[in-house]
C-alpha cells in the first residue's frame, strides 16, 4: 500500500498576547527542553539544535537539547510522554516515531499520548551503488535482482526504520528478492558498500550527498515525490515504476498530550518564524534538509496518515521486530 507524503503546506500561527505563564515575562523565564531521542550527530540533533539557537537567540528564551538514545528511538520518546504536559518538554520524532507502535509493545501511544506541534523538515531518501557499480539505473538492479534471486544485497540502518520499510516494501511490488542487511546507522552502511560489500544502500540525502557527488558512489533513484534540486538527474521511484511509494524521512515536533493551548500557540509562532528564516533554511539545505512548517491539525493529521500508511506496509510486507 502506498506511502504517502503529506504536501508541504505553510502554516502560519495566530497572533498570541497570552503565553505559557499569564504574562510574557513569566513565559521567557521558563527553560524549554527538547528530546532527540537519537545519538548526537544525526539530522534529528542537528535539527534540534539550529532551532534551538535561533529561539534562543531571537526569542530570548532558553532552549536545551538533550539526547536520550535507544531501543530504536522508544526510551527518549517513553520519557516525553511521562513529562509534565506544561508545553515545556517537546520531543523531535521521526518516521519511527509511528513504526515502532506497530512491531512492539509500548508505554505510549503516538496518536493518544503527544499533541503535535509541527512537521519541521524533511529529507529525501537515495538508492545508492558503488560508483564502480555496472548497475547505471534503478531498472538495471532490479534485473539483476530479477535473474540471481537473492543474491543481491540492499541495506539500511535499521531494522524496523523507515528505509526497511521501504526496501520491504519494493520487493514486494517489485516482486524481486534481494537479501535485506541491517545497520546500525546509515554511515556503516555506506562504508560496506564503498568497500563493495554490498549491492546497494538506501539512505537519507544527508548520508551519501558527498559521496555521489565525487562518484564514488552513484544515485539511481530517490524515494521523494518529485526529484529535488540537489540532484536533479536523479529519478523518482515513481518514474521509475512504483508510483505508490514514497517515503522521505521526516522530522517533526511534538509535546505530551493536553498541554496548555496558548503553549502550543507560541511554541508553532516561534518554531515557524525559525524555519521562515533565511540562515535556518540555508542551514538546513546545507544538511540536506528542507524545512516545512506544517504546524498544528495540519501536522496531527500528517502523523495520523503516516502511522496508517507504515502500519499497512509493514502488514503488508510481514515486518516484525527483532
Amino acid at each position: 500500500m502506498p506511502l504517502r507524503k503529506c504536501l508541504a503546506i505553510a502554516c502560519f500561527a495566530v497572533g498570541l498576547t497570552a503565553g505559557f505563564g499569564h504574562d510574557a515575562s513569566s513565559q521567557s523565564a521558563r527553560t524549554i527542553k527538547i528530546v532527540v531521542p537519537s545519538s548526537p550527530g544525526g539530522g534529528a540533533d542537528v535539527l534540534a539544535r539550529l532551532l534551538a539557537d535561533h529561539i534562543g537567540k531571537t526569542d530570548r528564551q532558553t532552549v536545551v537539547v538533550e539526547n536520550r538514545p535507544g531501543a530504536g528511538n522508544t526510551i527518549g520518546t517513553e520519557a516525553v510522554a511521562r513529562a509534565e504536559p506544561d508545553g515545556n518538554t517537546l520531543l523531535i520524532n521521526t518516521p519511527e516515531f509511528v513504526i515502532n507502535s506497530h512491531l512492539r509493545k509500548l508505554n505510549y501511544d503516538p496518536l493518544t499520548s503527544f499533541e503535535p506541534v509541527c512537521y519541521l523538515a524533511r529529507s529525501p531518501q537515495l538508492f545508492v551503488v558503488n560508483g564502480a557499480s555496472s548497475y547505471r539505473t534503478f531498472a538495471d538492479l532490479l534485473n539483476a535482482a530479477r535473474a540471481k534471486p537473492g543474491e543481491l544485497s540492499i541495506a539500511s540502518a535499521g531494522p524496523a526504520s523507515s528505509p526497511h520499510v521501504v526496501i520491504e516494501t519494493l520487493k514486494r511490488a517489485g516482486n524481486v528478492n534481494v537479501t535485506y542487511v541491517p545497520y546500525q546507522g546509515s554511515a556503516p552502511a555506506v562504508n560496506a558498500l564503498l568497500g563493495d560489500h554490498l549491492t546497494a544502500v538506501l539512505a537519507s540525502y544527508p548520508n551519501v550527498a558527498e559521496q555521489v557527488r565525487s562518484g564514488k558512489l552513484r544515485a539511481l533513484a530517490s524515494a521523494s515525490a518529485t526529484r529535488f534540486d540537489q540532484m536533479p538527474d536523479v529519478p523518482t521511484l515513481a518514474e521509475s515504476g512504483f508510483k505508490d511509494i514514497e517515503a522521505d524521512i521526516w522530522f517533526g515536533v511534538a509535546a505530551p498530550a493536553k498541554p496548555p493551548q496558548a503553549g502550543v500557540s507560541q511554541l508553532i509562532r516561534w518554531f515557524t518564524a525559525a524555519l521562515q528564516a533565511p540562515d535556518i533554511r540555508s542551514k538546513l539545505a546545507d544538511q540536506g534538509m528542507f524545512a516545512a512548517g506544517i504546524c498544528g491539525e495540519d501536522f496531527a493529521a500528517f502523523v495520523r496518515k503516516q502511522y496508517e500508511a507504515y502500519g499497512r506496509a509493514i502488514r503488508d510486507a510481514g515486518i516484525k521486530a527483532n
